[in-house]
C-alpha cells in the first residue's frame, strides 16, 4: 500500500524601503505587526557601536506603543561571521526566546548585517518551529541580498552555511539611515552582489552599474539606494519565479561567482568579507565565461575595471595560496561547492550579459591562468 501526499504553501512578506523607522510618528513597524504582540529586539554590535543612541531610541519608540510589549531591553550581540561560527551563542539566543515565553505569534526584530541576520534567523526558526522574524538589514549587502531572502544558517566544520533552514521572514525593513555609519569596506560589500545579479539577469541594470561605479566609489547615497532597490527587486523576483525557492535542484543561479568566494572566505578565516570575496569570484567566473565565448573579453574586463573603481581589492594573498603538491588551494572550492550542491557540480555563468548558462566542470588550468592574468593586470 502507498499513500501519496502533495500540497503547496504560499509565502508572502513585504520589503519596505525608507528612513527613520524609530522616529516619532513613524508607525511602519506597528502597522506591520498589527499594533500588538510581544517583541524581542536583537542588535548587531557593529550597529550599536555606530549608533550608540539606537537602543534608547527603540525603547522610547516602544513606550508610545501601548499594545506592543518590548519584553526586554534590546539585546546586543556580536555580528559578522563570528556569530555564525559559534553554535553556543545561537543556542543562547534560543534559550532567551524560550525564557521570555515567546510564542509563534511573537516577533523577533533583528537589526544588523547579513551574517547576524542569518544566525538570528536560524535561532528564531528553531523556537516553536518558527517565530515571526522581522529583519532590519544594516548594510547594502544585507539590504539587497542576504536580508531579503529565505535563507538562515551558520558555519560548522570549517564550511560556509553548512547547517541551516529555509524560512521566509515575516517582513523586512530596509532603513537607509543605517548605512550612514558604515566603514568603507561594509558600505561597498553589497556592490558585488548587485553586479552579480545584474550580469546574469538584467543587462540594462548591468550597464547602469558600470556608469554608477565612480559614484559608488565616492559613496554617493543616491547611487547606492538605486543599486539596493533594483538588486532587491531582482532577488525577490528570482525567489518568486525560479520554481526552486528552497534550492532543491542542482542549479543555483544566484551563486554565480560563489564557489571561489566561499573558499576565499574560509581560507582567510573570514578576514575577507562575503561581498569582497564575491567581487573576486565573479571577476574570475566572468573571465572563464569569456574563454567559453559566452561573453566578450571586453565585457569581462569592464566588470573587473568597474569593481576596482568601486574600491575592491581583487588580489588578496589567499588567491595564490598553494598546497603541498603546488596546486592552488582555492581550487578545492570546486569540490566543496559540489558537496554543498548535493553531489552534482552545476555552476552558473553569464552568457550573454543578462542571461545565464550552466556548466558541470571547470578547467583548472584556465582558472590558474586567469588568476595569474588578474594579478598581472593589477600590478600594471
Amino acid at each position: 500500500m502507498q499513500l501519496s501526499q502533495q500540497f503547496s504553501a504560499a509565502f508572502s512578506y513585504p520589503v519596505h524601503f525608507g528612513r527613520g523607522t524609530f522616529s516619532s510618528g513613524n508607525d511602519l513597524l506597528s502597522d506591520l505587526v498589527g499594533g500588538s504582540g510581544k517583541v524581542m529586539v536583537v542588535i548587531d554590535q557593529g550597529v550599536a557601536d555606530a549608533f550608540p543612541a539606537l537602543a534608547d531610541e527603540i525603547c522610547e519608540w516602544f513606550s508610545h506603543q501601548p499594545d506592543l510589549n518590548l519584553i526586554c531591553s534590546p539585546e546586543i550581540i556580536s555580528g559578522g561571521e563570528a556569530i555564525k561560527n559559534d553554535y553556543r551563542r545561537i543556542m543562547s539566543l534560543v534559550d532567551q526566546m524560550l525564557e521570555y515565553h515567546l510564542c509563534r505569534h511573537s516577533y523577533v526584530l533583528a537589526i544588523g548585517g547579513g551574517a547576524m541576520l542569518d544566525a538570528v534567523g536560524f535561532a528564531t526558526s528553531l523556537v516553536h518551529r518558527g517565530l515571526r522574524l522581522i529583519r532590519m538589514p544594516s548594510t547594502p549587502l544585507a539590504q539587497n541580498d542576504a536580508g531579503i531572502g529565505v535563507k538562515n544558517g551558520m558555519n560548522l566544520h570549517g564550511g560556509k552555511n553548512t547547517i541551516g533552514v529555509f524560512a521566509p521572514p515575516f517582513a523586512v525593513i530596509n532603513d537607509f539611515d543605517l548605512l550612514d555609519g558604515l566603514s568603507d569596506e561594509l558600505w561597498r560589500a553589497g556592490i558585488s552582489e548587485a553586479f552579480k545579479v545584474a550580469m546574469i539577469k538584467d543587462e540594462t541594470f548591468y550597464r547602469e552599474l558600470l556608469e554608477l561605479a565612480p559614484a559608488l566609489g565616492r559613496r554617493e547615497a543616491a547611487a547606492m539606494e538605486r543599486l539596493i532597490i533594483r538588486c532587491a527587486e531582482l532577488h525577490l523576483e528570482h525567489i518568486a519565479t525560479s520554481g526552486d525557492p528552497f534550492e532543491q535542484g542542482s542549479a543555483r543561479p544566484l551563486d554565480f561567482g560563489h564557489w571561489s568566494a566561499h573558499k576565499l572566505e574560509s581560507m582567510s578565516n573570514y578576514r575577507i568579507s562575503h561581498g569582497h570575496a564575491v567581487a573576486i569570484g565573479i571577476v574570475l567566473d566572468a573571465q572563464y565565461a569569456s574563454r567559453l565565448g559566452w561573453i566578450q573579453k571586453a565585457e569581462a574586463d569592464s566588470l573587473h575595471q568597474a569593481l576596482q573603481t568601486c574600491g575592491f581589492d581583487l588580489n588578496p594573498p589567499e588567491l595564490t595560496q598553494r598546497l603541498g603538491d603546488n596546486s592552488l588551494q582555492i581550487l578545492q572550492g570546486l569540490e566543496e561547492f559540489r558537496e554543498h550542491l548535493g553531489g552534482i557540480l552545476t555552476l552558473s555563468l553569464p552568457g550573454p550579459i543578462g542571461r545565464i548558462q550552466e556548466i558541470n566542470e571547470m578547467n583548472s588550468e584556465w582558472i590558474h591562468s586567469d588568476i595569474l592574468a588578474l594579478q598581472e593586470s593589477l600590478c600594471n
